[in-house]
């Protein structure tokens, strides 16, 4: 079966009475700020998203994305490639009022005045979430060996005299 490109938009509560599913893909143009973040996104998105309503009767969107990007090793300061996958579940709301009574396994999706959420905003905000804190190689792939490298070393503590030494001399000079 065909990807097809996302809407840019769709109203969440139509989608959840509905249950409709989307497969498709984010075009890797539309995905500024990941691009911002990494050094290249090198595949476009491919996400599947999935419309219903929970058995609180919230509106829900649960979905998968996932990409290759190429990110800077930490170690090495090489590029690299790394394909990784994000899930996530959100439910729309209308004002941040809202968002204190969704449930905490519910990230909320602010709808626009027509009603509606970006859905290329929703994934691309959870793609660069799911992004490695520290970028590496793995050890093997690395210029760098984890075991040549040095973090630097702790200075000794002054041998300084406790200062309170000379509270227990006059301890016990009083207990005499």
């Amino acid at each position: 079966m065909q990807k097809v490109k996302l809407p840019l938009t769709v109203d969440p509560f139509r989608c959840a009475q509905k249950q409709l599913d989307y497969d498709g893909i984010v075009d890797k143009s539309r995905l500024l700020r990941l691009g911002e973040t990494t050094q290249s996104i090198d595949s476009d998105a491919e996400v599947m998203l999935s419309f219903d309503i929970d058995a609180q009767g919230l509106k829900i969107v649960t979905g998968r994305a996932a990409v290759s990007v190429s990110l800077e090793c930490q170690r090495c300061w090489g590029p690299f490639s790394y394909r990784y996958e994000t899930e996530f579940v959100y439910s729309p709301v209308f004002n941040e009022d809202q968002v204190g009574n969704l449930p905490d396994a519910y990230e909320p999706a602010l709808v626009d005045e027509n009603g509606e959420i970006d859905l290329i905003q929703l994934v691309e905000d959870e793609l660069i979430v799911a992004l490695p804190q520290v970028a590496m190689h793995e050890d093997t792939d690395c210029k760098v060996s984890s075991d040549n490298m040095v973090y630097g070393e702790i200075p000794l503590a002054d041998e300084r005299p406790n200062p309170f030494a000379a509270l227990k001399n006059l301890k016990q000079s009083n207990e005499e």
